[in-house]
């Protein structure tokens, strides 16, 4: 079993899975996971992070003012 074929097949199952496994839905299951696993062929591989430049800390902003509030109601 070629690499691709058992990516369909991991794919069907778990679109099987997603759906509560119902019974009766084995070749739309299957149609999707092929398309899925052609899509993913299809999608170019993520190239390998480069460490990151030391970053600044943030600037700190000025802490706004607050708005003063209502006085409370008394009670009663």
């Amino acid at each position: 079993m070629s690499t691709e074929d058992k990516r369909v097949r991991e794919f069907a199952y778990q679109i099987w899975e997603s759906e509560g496994k119902p019974e009766g839905q084995e070749a739309r299951h299957w149609e999707m996971a092929r398309k899925l696993a052609e899509a993913e062929a299809l999608t170019p591989s993520k190239p390998k992070a480069k460490p990151a430049a030391k970053a600044k800390p943030p600037a700190e902003k000025p802490a706004a003012a607050k708005k003063p509030r209502a006085p409370r109601k008394p009670v009663g």
